[in-house]
């Protein structure tokens, strides 16, 4: 079973200088049928205009996974080091015990857009960590690249939780495969361009909740980019 949630049925938080769009509910956007999928408790994409952001805010028990698309976003973390991260690379932090920190776009002139994944984790209260990761445009170019992992496997980054997930940068007319084992779930984020997912179309900002589903064919109708979670 295939469950679309469409680009344009998420929640929105416009203030200006910064908007999101939330898959499941998250901050003021509410919606008791959207309040995760399996690990999964956030999905959130995130345009910044320069020079703002997100003040210092404190998270615990939570696996969080950065993405950045375009701009740069600098993240302060709970030991008052700061690192940019650029478009095209990953930052995980395993908020664990407690952190607080802050995320803020740098630039004078140039719009932050990010992701922003929010994972429940499998061992609560691990001692607070982060990482960061950049991935060869080669490796995911019409294939399907794991960026993190239970056990960091391949060079991924590190979760804690039962989960992988992939990255693909696919041209228009490429197809992938992608067996899902017996028992477990998968959830397809479009973060650019559009696929037709076993014959179900999606646009950029649309996910599917996949259940119940042996095999999945994705199909790029135009120049896309993807993320694939495979879920306990």
């Amino acid at each position: 079973m295939i469950t679309l949630r469409k680009s344009n049925e998420r929640g929105r938080a416009d203030l200006g200088r910064l908007k999101s769009y939330h898959t499941f509910s998250f901050a003021s956007y509410h919606d008791q049928a959207h309040m995760g999928f399996r690990a999964l408790r956030a999905m959130n994409e995130v345009c910044v205009a320069a020079g703002h952001g997100f003040g210092r805010h404190a998270h615990a028990n939570m696996e969080i996974v950065s993405y950045v698309l375009d701009g740069t976003l600098e993240l302060k973390d709970w030991m008052e080091e700061g690192e940019v991260v650029q478009a095209g690379e990953l930052q995980r932090i395993s908020a664990g015990t407690g952190i607080s920190h802050s995320e803020i776009n740098p630039s004078e002139n140039q719009s932050a857009h990010f992701y922003q994944v929010w994972l429940l984790p499998k061992v609560r209260d691990v001692r607070p960590s982060s990482e960061r990761r950049r991935f060869d445009d080669g490796e995911m170019k019409n294939s399907l690249r794991v960026v993190a992992s239970p056990d960091g496997r391949d060079g991924s980054l590190s979760i804690q939780q039962d989960a992988l997930l992939y990255l693909s940068k696919l041209e228009s007319g490429a197809t992938l495969d992608f067996a899902i084992d017996a028992g477990r779930y998968a959830w397809l984020q479009v973060l650019r361009g559009s696929v037709a997912l076993n014959s179900n179309h999606l646009e950029t900002g649309t996910g599917a909740a996949i259940e119940n589903e042996s095999l999945l064919r994705i199909d790029a109708t135009s120049d896309a980019e993807i993320m694939l979670f495979d879920l306990a």
